[in-house]
């Protein structure tokens, strides 16, 4: 037993190194808070955006309008609305919060588990940098989709199951099914973690029942689906609808060839240098972890279990047909936590088991220079560009007037879209019309019908072939483009 002088002072020194880990990732965090405010957008946020609006006025999703997503995300980004103001900015800044959240969460595990004490504080930042400066959580995680309500509930279920293992009682296990739920019924994209946190919990169960675990798991996980269970009762068949049955038989009708897409997608980490890094890293941590650690039991467990939430969310969302690179980034505070035992086997070999500092500089610059090329490649993505549209659009339409649009722009004026007109997409499914208009959808052909017979005071629209097939500028007196859209107005009687 080490005597008390130096149990204080490697107390104090592993309270100074978590003070400057704090005091890195805050410096972070406010970079990524300034970012989500000015620059975060993809266009696909927009009716997510759009739904919360709409929730907020007191419609209600699958019932009164098409909404295929669950609504968890969707009902908390319109309570915030009431409060705040219907700005895509408060639904960014408590995404980025949600985002910086699992961050914080992802570097703590590592600071507080990994069991090299001279790595401690380089594994954490890496763990925590890697996470936060990936692209696809840097760019995705602050948007009004589910994504930064996702990664913070499992990562906080992730943090909460580990503990729960050597606690008797319900709470814990009931929390983190509670989070592991939030996750879910934020985006479906999330669910495969939910059985794989349970097995987990359930089979390195070392203190309390099991049963009284799994019981309390399943209480909490069923707790976020409120909202699920109550449209249900209003709405089955629309419910149904919208969260199973568009993404098993609707969602590739905007994607022609769907698995080209989607092989595309699945091998598209061979040109990315931030994948290749993190997973390669991922995969030695792992069979370091395995073969070669002399680390405990219970720790390499908990390492285990990165590996399989990595396996089990890459395979789910990988079946999303299509799928999307931006899918994967609900695995990276897992792989990044394997990916630190993978930096540390390697720069211990080559380097000794001393030095993290050069290894841990290379890896977060490549990381670094990642992103900034990403971000490049977005720096005309915002919303200021849809901003003077919509200002535009305003300018030219009276207030009570119909307008044919799009999500981002029934959004920033606040007008309430025409019904059917709630999903740009939904307008290619085509179903029987006493089930398309139970669903609220619509068809092109429907759409073309009404645009070509003059509800609409004002058209506009970024697609020219769509502008071609309307005939809008025949149909319009006066239009401007700006950009690569177009807004027509004052209509030819």
């Amino acid at each position: 037993m080490p005597d008390l002088p130096s149990f204080v002072n490697a107390e104090a020194d592993r309270k100074g190194s978590y003070l400057w880990l704090c005091g890195v990732l805050s410096l972070y965090a406010a970079g990524f808070l300034i970012y989500s405010v000015t620059w975060a957008f993809t266009w696909d946020e927009s009716y997510h955006l759009l739904a919360a609006q709409l929730m907020d006025a007191g419609r209600r999703p699958y019932i009164d309008f098409c909404f295929p997503q669950s609504p968890l995300n969707a009902y908390w980004n319109a309570g915030w609305m009431r409060v705040l103001g219907q700005s895509w900015r408060v639904s960014h800044g408590f995404a980025a919060l949600f985002t910086i959240g699992a961050v914080l969460l992802t570097a703590d595990f590592v600071f507080r588990r990994f069991p090299v004490g001279s790595w401690r504080f380089a594994a954490a930042i890496t763990a925590g940098l890697a996470t936060g400066l990936n692209a696809m959580v840097f760019e995705f995680g602050p948007l009004a989709q589910a994504y930064g309500i996702c990664l913070v509930a499992l990562a906080a279920a992730f943090r909460i199951t580990v503990r729960a293992v050597d606690r008797s009682g319900p709470l814990l296990p009931a929390l983190a099914g509670f989070f592991a739920g939030v996750a879910a019924g934020s985006s479906l994209l999330s669910a495969a973690a939910v059985p794989v946190l349970l097995v987990w919990m359930l089979y390195y169960n070392r203190a309390g029942g099991r049963w009284t675990k799994l019981m309390a798991f399943g209480t909490g996980t069923a707790v976020p689906f409120a909202p699920v269970f109550w449209l249900f009762w209003l709405g089955p068949r629309q419910t149904w609808f919208n969260v199973f049955q568009y993404h098993a038989s609707f969602r590739e009708l905007y994607w022609p060839e769907t698995t080209r897409h989607d092989l595309e997608i699945l091998t598209s980490w061979i040109d990315s240098g931030q994948a290749l890094v993190l997973g390669l890293l991922a995969v030695f941590g792992l069979l370091y972890v395995v073969r070669r650690s002399q680390w405990p039991r219970a720790l390499k467990a908990e390492f285990y279990l990165c590996a399989w939430l990595v396996a089990a969310l890459s395979v789910w969302v990988g079946r999303a047909h299509p799928t999307f690179a931006r899918y994967f980034l609900l695995t990276v505070p897992f792989l990044t936590i394997l990916a630190v035992a993978g930096l540390y086997a390697i720069a211990s070999r080559v380097l000794g088991p001393d030095r993290p500092l050069w290894p841990v500089l290379l890896v977060l610059v490549l990381l670094a220079f990642g992103l900034g090329k990403s971000l490049y490649g977005r720096r005309d993505l915002n919303w200021s560009v849809y901003q003077r549209l919509a200002n535009k659009v305003d300018q030219v339409t009276p207030r009570n007037a119909l307008l044919f649009a799009n999500e981002p722009i029934y959004f920033l004026t606040r007008r309430t879209p025409p019904p059917g007109f709630e999903l740009f997409y939904s307008h290619k499914v085509n179903l029987p019309p006493a089930e398309a208009a139970l669903m609220h959808i619509i068809t092109d052909a429907e759409v073309k019908r009404q645009v070509q017979s003059g509800m609409f005071a004002t058209a506009y629209s970024c697609d020219a072939d769509e502008i071609d097939d309307y005939g809008l500028e025949k149909l319009y007196q006066q239009h401007v483009d700006m950009g690569d859209c177009s807004i027509f107005w004052g209509w030819k009687k």
